[in-house]
């Protein structure tokens, strides 16, 4: 008789288990970050406690993206958007969001934003033309600037699940002295660093503040042909900063283009800025490669 109870008891165990687990899943709250490093920051703190959306495809620069109307209704319908904030998401005048739910994870420090005046138009692959004029928004290569989008991020995330709350803060201690330790690496680094390091594109301001390097910025793509104009810019900068032995990429770029700079006596670089998903790897291992390379331009 036991038995035969248990069989029947058994299919009824089954269908609670799946109603329970159907539930648990609909009530997990949504967070929707706009590129890589807030959805790093977001996951390790809270991957397994909540959904972090990151939806900009991997093969666009996210400060430049225009989600589409899937995208947005996805912001639209989360509990929690991380903005990166210095005018990153260009698209958010233009779009209708729930006030409540926004979270600008660089307003603790928004009166140390940069600037610029570089109005130069430019487009990344296929992508539409843009300038970096305004407000310079890469603002997690500065560590100790992620260090404190993380703490606003972990914040957030206590508020949205409070029950979790020792466990995230928990993480976010281990994130916080791992950031920490990557800025104490890059500051020791940088102080040996005496001459220029020309850089490809204008992301590095901030990069360039804290760790005190000279980087003056042309406008070049990892995968660009070369023409008389770009040469031409290159030997004024050559000629101004002209103990500059290194060339800063933000992604690897082609042979033939590294090949050219080692004619003029410059050696190729990859710092990235790690603002869309790495193919290998996690934002901190993408850090300490970008460590390990501005190693290498150390004089011997």
């Amino acid at each position: 008789m036991k038995l035969f109870i248990s069989i029947l008891l058994l299919p009824l165990l089954f269908c609670s288990c799946q109603k329970n687990e159907a539930q648990s899943n609909e009530t997990k709250p949504t967070v929707a970050v706009t590129n890589y490093p807030l959805y790093y920051f977001a996951d390790r703190l809270a991957g397994d406690l909540c959904e972090v959306r990151f939806d900009a495809p991997a093969d666009v620069d996210p400060a430049f993206w225009q989600p589409d109307a899937e995208a947005i209704a996805n912001f639209q319908q989360a509990d929690l958007i991380l903005l990166n904030g210095a005018t990153y998401e260009k698209w958010i005048s233009k779009t209708t969001l729930p006030e409540d739910t926004l979270i600008d994870t660089s307003k603790n420090f928004k009166t140390n934003l940069i600037e610029t005046n570089d109005a130069t138009s430019h487009a990344h692959g296929d992508g539409d033309l843009h300038n970096h004029a305004g407000t310079a928004f890469t603002t997690w290569l500065d560590l100790q600037q992620a260090s404190q989008q993380a703490e606003t991020i972990s914040k957030s995330l206590v508020q949205l699940l409070p029950q979790h709350k020792d466990l995230i803060i928990e993480r976010n201690d281990e994130l916080q002295q791992e950031l920490n330790q990557l800025h104490t690496e890059f500051t020791r680094v940088a102080a040996s660093i005496k001459e220029p390091l020309l850089a490809s594109h204008p992301v590095y301001h901030y990069f360039a503040r804290t760790y005190q390097l000279k980087m003056p910025s042309l406008i070049w793509e990892p995968e660009m042909v070369l023409n008389d104009d770009h040469l031409e810019e290159l030997q004024i900068q050559k000629d101004i900063y002209s103990s500059a032995r290194f060339f800063i990429w933000e992604g690897e770029a082609l042979p033939q283009l590294v090949e050219t700079l080692k004619q003029q006596g410059l050696t190729s670089i990859v710092i990235s800025p790690c603002f869309n998903r790495p193919e290998e790897g996690d934002f901190l291992t993408v850090m300490k490669s970008n460590l390990q390379a501005l190693q290498s331009t150390i004089q011997p």
